[in-house]
């Protein structure tokens, strides 16, 4: 079935759409990333124009990372004093990114530039990871004990402005997690993704956050980030398409909690290696892209263009044109109210669940 996006200008399948943000929102439940450096250059690769990619994936990420926020809110796996550290570097390095960005769309290298961050970042982070985690499931397979400390220490842990942070157990810099904010903020600025796949890694090897922790607070900083980059899309390009955002979402949203639940089964090192192989392969794929196909040519079969061919077009399209800050902060409403229905919906089937396992219990019992 297809679908005219009135906004993006663009016909798409929409099952090609589902099935893809379905996956993206599975390996975003596992790894704890919003998923938009996997779904962006996807969009980009089926011929959806790259700012309108960008942008309706920062929009679809902030359902999904409300959502997948929430879960980890009900299990208590989520450190809000970290994650709000991490937010205050953000919000600034988001300023500088935007900085950059202007810098290097002036000099007409902009394209390049974020291909060659996305393909370098992701076989340097993807390989450092797997060393890691391989070594790790080997002694594991070979029963050797690991005695480690809670974390490794390095020079910027001894930095200044020390704070403790009682839900990671940790006492380190303050400077530490803002650091890392602010060099995401300029990533996801420039990139247009949540940064959480930069994130993750580093708040695992460099913070030293506990496993179980770092998913949550990963979409926890990334509603704020991804929040900024659709309101500045919103008001300044009019890129948003809700029609794209609703179907990216309901895929996403269903594919996160079967992600969720399945992260349930994954020890610590098996997380590091699998979430290094995702991204290997993503580097992989972009090189290809970039460096093996001609010109034009794609992996992936292009959407085709098309015609408003209904009324509910033809309204989005008129309030995005005509009303940009009403329809900005109406789909990012939206967007947050469908995340957070379907975690409580997800928490209440799980407590229905829950009490009729207890009442075949007793009544065995």
């Amino acid at each position: 079935m297809d679908f005219f996006l009135p906004v993006a200008q663009v016909q798409v399948t929409i099952w090609v759409i589902l099935l893809l943000s379905f996956i993206v929102g599975i390996i975003s439940g596992l790894f704890g990333i919003g998923g938009g450096f996997l779904m962006t250059p996807v969009l980009i690769f089926l011929g959806i124009p790259p700012t309108y990619a960008v942008a309706n994936e920062a929009n679809n990420i902030l359902g999904t990372s409300v959502s997948g926020a929430l879960h980890h809110w009900f299990r208590k796996t989520l450190d809000y004093k970290m994650g709000i550290t991490i937010v205050a570097g953000g919000v600034i390095g988001t300023g500088v990114g935007m900085l950059i960005f202007a810098y290097l769309k002036e000099k007409g290298v902009i394209n390049v530039s974020i291909t060659l961050a996305y393909i370098y970042m992701l076989v340097i982070i993807g390989t450092l990871m797997f060393a890691k985690g391989y070594k790790e499931l080997t002694d594991l397979r070979k029963k050797i004990t690991i005695k480690r400390k809670a974390h490794d220490h390095y020079w910027i842990h001894g930095l200044p402005f020390r704070m403790k942070f009682h839900k990671s157990r940790l006492y380190e810099s303050a400077l530490v997690p803002i650091m890392l904010g602010f060099i995401v903020g300029i990533f996801a600025s420039i990139m247009g993704v949540g940064g959480a796949f930069l994130m993750v890694p580093a708040m695992i090897y460099i913070i030293g956050m506990p496993t179980k922790l770092v998913p949550g607070t990963s979409l926890f900083v990334t509603i704020f980030i991804t929040g900024l980059v659709v309101i500045v899309h919103a008001l300044k390009f009019q890129t948003i398409d809700f029609i794209l955002v609703f179907i990216l979402l309901i895929g996403s949203i269903i594919g996160l909690h079967v992600g969720l639940r399945i992260s349930q089964k994954l020890n610590a090192s098996e997380y590091k290696t699998l979430l290094a192989i995702l991204l290997l392969a993503v580097g992989l794929i972009m090189g290809i892209e970039t460096f093996v196909l001609e010109k034009g040519s794609s992996l992936f079969a292009p959407v085709k263009s098309g015609q408003i061919d209904n009324k509910l077009a033809e309204v989005i399209l008129s309030l995005s044109a005509n009303n940009p800050i009403t329809y900005g902060f109406l789909s990012i409403i939206i967007v947050v109210l469908i995340g957070v229905s379907f975690s409580y919906a997800r928490e209440l089937m799980n407590y229905i669940k829950f009490d009729i396992d207890k009442k075949k219990y007793n009544f065995f019992k």
